[in-house]
């Protein structure tokens, strides 16, 4: 078996380390695995580097966040990031990465497939300052735009918001200059909320009723948007009101937004009668 560059199959097993010998179970492999492999390919300065490379580049991104929340917050004496997060693949989670793709774990492959090894989660604290500050970091003369992918306009089946962008960055090293891919996700922080829970929730196994529970994190994570705009629209209207009277009359937003509530309510509704159907037929049997 064929892991990247090196053929396990041709290797004496008599020679090798229980380390070693547990690499050809590649379903299933730990950080002094992967290593191991490494030592054995004579890589690890190699992954080391570009582990470094890509740290440099988080690194390089988190500074333009700040930089850009700095400035924002003096113009509009208001801050638009709540929390800027950013963290890198360990090597374990890239191997897996590669696995549920069919595809041998090497270098080349590594930097060719996976455009997330270095990612910044940027919480924003309305859905407008998501993106002001996205199309600010796009404009900088030094980032290209890689992937877009808006699932704030359409989101995921799951109710899963948040806007992704690859982008790439340059590094300056001492003899040369490489850009580096990063992932940056911008959410408010409603949909942080929700998308930490729904990640921690999703991964237990087996969960009764796993279809009423998908469509109640559905539900949740509309109303969730709901509050993100509620929250918006309160805070335009305190801008452009200086402490007057909010008018009676609602905006056309507003009336939207009450008819888009209404039809999630309708939907959980229908949602908990189906559920009490279903009950009731399992009694019955």
């Amino acid at each position: 078996m064929a892991i990247g560059n090196l053929d396990l199959t041709q290797l004496d097993r008599t020679l090798m380390t229980n380390e070693q010998k547990s690499l050809l179970n590649v379903s299933n492999v730990s950080q002094k695995e992967i290593e191991q492999l490494l030592i054995m390919r004579g890589q690890v300065q190699e992954f080391q580097m570009m582990m470094m490379k890509y740290d440099c580049a988080l690194s390089e991104v988190r500074t333009k966040l700040e930089i850009l929340n700095k400035e924002l917050s003096l113009k509009n004496n208001r801050n638009p990031f709540e929390n800027i997060k950013s963290r890198i693949k360990t090597p374990v989670s890239i191997y897996e990465k590669l696995n549920r793709k069919g595809i041998p774990f090497s270098i080349e492959n590594i930097e060719s497939n996976i455009s997330d090894i270095a990612g910044c989660r940027a919480i924003c604290s309305f859905v407008d300052d998501i993106y002001m500050v996205a199309d600010c970091l796009k404009k900088q003369d030094d980032v290209h735009v890689l992937v877009e992918k808006d699932y704030i306009a359409t989101p995921k089946d799951s109710g899963y918001r948040s806007l992704h962008i690859i982008i790439e960055t340059p590094i300056f090293l001492t003899e040369n200059k490489e850009f580096m891919k990063v992932e940056v996700q911008f959410r408010t922080i409603a949909m942080d909320f929700w998308a930490s829970l729904e990640h921690k929730m999703k991964y237990k196994k087996d969960i009764e009723n796993a279809e009423l529970i998908s469509e109640d994190l559905k539900f949740s994570a509309d109303l969730i948007n709901q509050l993100d705009r509620r929250m918006q629209q309160i805070r335009e209207r305190i801008d452009a009101g200086d402490g007057k009277p909010y008018g009676m009359t609602p905006t056309e937003e507003e009336e939207r937004a009450d008819c888009e509530t209404m039809e999630i309510i309708r939907r959980e509704i229908q949602a908990e009668q189906n559920a009490a159907r279903k009950r009731g037929k399992k009694k019955a049997e």
